[in-house]
C-alpha cells in the first residue's frame, strides 16, 4: 500500500468560495486501489505556494503526490511551472500517456499543460481540474504507476516482462 498526498489548486477553492470536487475524487479512486491518503490540501494558483508543498510532502518521502487543477492556459495556472521547480527527473511518458488517452475523449485535451516528475522518492503527476478528467486519467494511470512506484522505491528492479 502506496501513501499518496493530495493537492488542489484553486485560488477559489482555497477561499472557501468553491467546493474542491476533483481532490475528493482523487482521494476516493487512489483508496480504492489499495492506496493511503495521507495529506489533502487546496492550495492558490500560487507557483511558490505549490512548490514549497511539494517539497514538504516529497522530504516526507510520500511515493506519490497527486496534483489537481492549475494546468490550463489561465494566467494563475502555475501548477506545472510549480513541478518543474521541484522536480530531479522528468516522467514525460506519464504526462503524454495522460494526454494521449484524454484525447480520444475530447480535443481540449491538448490544452492539458500537466507535467510529471520524481524528486528523491517521490513521483508527482500533475491532473486536470475536473473530476471528470481525473477519474478518466487516474483509471487509466494506476495499473501501470504501481509498477513505477516500485522501481523507483527499489521495491523491484524488474522492467523486462517474462
Amino acid at each position: 500500500m502506496f501513501e499518496v498526498a493530495i493537492i488542489t489548486a484553486s485560488d477559489k477553492g482555497a477561499k472557501g468560495l468553491r467546493e474542491d470536487l476533483s481532490g475528493p475524487c482523487i482521494k476516493q479512486i487512489v483508496e480504492e486501489s489499495d492506496y493511503k491518503v495521507v495529506s489533502m490540501e487546496i492550495l492558490p494558483d500560487n507557483r511558490a505556494l505549490l512548490a514549497d508543498k511539494m517539497i514538504e510532502l516529497a522530504d516526507k518521502e510520500i511515493p506519490l503526490i497527486l496534483t489537481t487543477g492549475g494546468t490550463g492556459f489561465s494566467p494563475r495556472d502555475n501548477t506545472p511551472e510549480a513541478t518543474k521547480d521541484v522536480i530531479e527527473k522528468e516522467t514525460p511518458g506519464i504526462s503524454e500517456a495522460m494526454r494521449m488517452y484524454s484525447l480520444k475523449i475530447t480535443p481540449r485535451a491538448m490544452l492539458s499543460r500537466a507535467t510529471s516528475g520524481i524528486r528523491k522518492k517521490s513521483l508527482i503527476i500533475n491532473l486536470p481540474g475536473s473530476p471528470k478528467a481525473v477519474r478518466e486519467c487516474l483509471e487509466y494511470l494506476l495499473p501501470t504507476l504501481d509498477h513505477g512506484l516500485k522501481i523507483m522505491l527499489n521495491l523491484d528492479n524488474e522492467c523486462a516482462r517474462k
